[in-house]
C-alpha cells in the first residue's frame, strides 16, 4: 500500500490572463514528513499549494490526497484532510470571538456540537491558545493571530497541513514558539517559505521551485550545499549557515 499523502503529477496551471503559473509541476510527500517548499517571489509556491484541496484546478495534470483525486466529486473529503493557512491569518480569523473562529470548521463539517466543542478545546491548547477563546481575533498580536489560524486548522483533524510563509511577520520569540509548536505536530506538513533557518530547524526535505516547475528535492543539508543550484534559483543560504562560511 503507497504510504503517499500527497502526490502531484505534470500539474499545469495558468493564471487566467494566459501566463503560466505551473509548468509540470510532479513530486510526492509521504505521510508524516514535513518538507520545506522554497523559491523565489514569482517561482509558483503559493499557486502550488492552492491546487492541493482544489482552491484552484490545473488545466492538466494530476493531485491526489491519500488516494483520492482533487476534483468535484472528492472535493469535501480532500478539504477535510489537507489543512490550509495562509500568509495572513486575517484571511482566516473573522469570526467575534477566537472560540467562534476556531469551531467555525468543525461546525461546517456539521459534527455535534460536543464534538465541536471539544475539537476546538483541544486545538487551542495544542498551540496554547486556550487563554485567547474569548478574545476577539482583531486584538491578538501577530503571533497570536497565527497561532490561532493553525488551531483553526487543526481543529478540522486533518491529516495533512499546508503552511504559506508561517513565520512571516513575527518576532523572534514568536517564530520559536511557531517552530516549537510544528515539530510537536503528527501530521504531514508542507510549507512554503522564504525562511531557510526555519527549513533548516524543521524540515527533513527541500523542494526548489523555479519558474513553475520543481527543479530540486532533497535533504537542507544537500540543498543548501549546492551553490549553483541556489544562485540559479535566487536564493540564499540560511542565516544560521552563512555565520559559518
Amino acid at each position: 500500500m503507497s504510504t503517499a499523502a500527497i502526490e502531484v503529477e505534470a500539474l499545469v496551471y495558468a493564471y487566467p490572463d494566459g501566463q503560466s503559473a505551473l509548468r509540470g509541476v510532479n513530486f510526492c510527500l509521504q505521510v508524516g514528513e514535513t518538507v520545506g517548499l522554497i523559491g523565489s517571489n514569482g517561482a509558483g509556491k503559493s499557486t502550488l499549494l492552492l491546487h492541493l484541496n482544489g482552491v484552484l484546478k490545473g488545466s492538466s495534470g494530476e493531485v491526489r490526497v491519500h488516494g483520492l483525486s482533487v476534483n468535484a466529486a472528492h472535493l469535501l473529503e480532500v478539504r477535510r484532510q489537507v489543512g490550509m493557512v495562509f500568509q495572513d491569518p486575517d484571511d482566516q480569523l473573522f469570526m467575534p470571538t477566537v472560540q467562534e473562529d476556531v469551531a467555525f470548521g468543525p461546525l461546517n463539517l456539521g459534527w455535534p456540537q460536543d464534538q465541536v466543542q471539544s475539537s476546538v478545546l483541544q486545538a487551542l491548547a495544542t498551540v496554547g491558545a486556550a487563554h485567547l477563546a474569548a478574545r476577539a481575533p482583531y486584538r491578538l498580536s501577530g503571533g497570536e493571530k497565527r497561532a490561532v489560524a493553525i488551531a483553526g486548522v487543526l481543529a478540522m483533524m486533518p491529516r495533512v497541513i499546508v503552511m504559506d510563509e508561517p513565520s512571516a511577520g513575527l518576532d523572534p520569540a514568536a517564530r520559536r514558539r511557531l517552530i516549537h509548536l510544528l515539530r510537536g505536530l503528527e501530521l504531514t506538513q508542507l510549507i512554503a517559505t522564504h525562511d531557510l533557518d526555519l527549513v533548516q530547524d524543521l524540515c527533513s526535505r527541500v523542494l526548489v521551485m523555479r519558474e513553475g516547475l520543481v527543479v530540486a528535492d532533497g535533504s537542507p543539508d544537500a540543498i543548501f550545499a549546492d551553490a549553483e543550484l541556489l544562485k540559479r534559483c535566487h536564493l540564499e543560504l540560511p542565516l544560521s549557515m552563512q555565520r559559518r562560511t
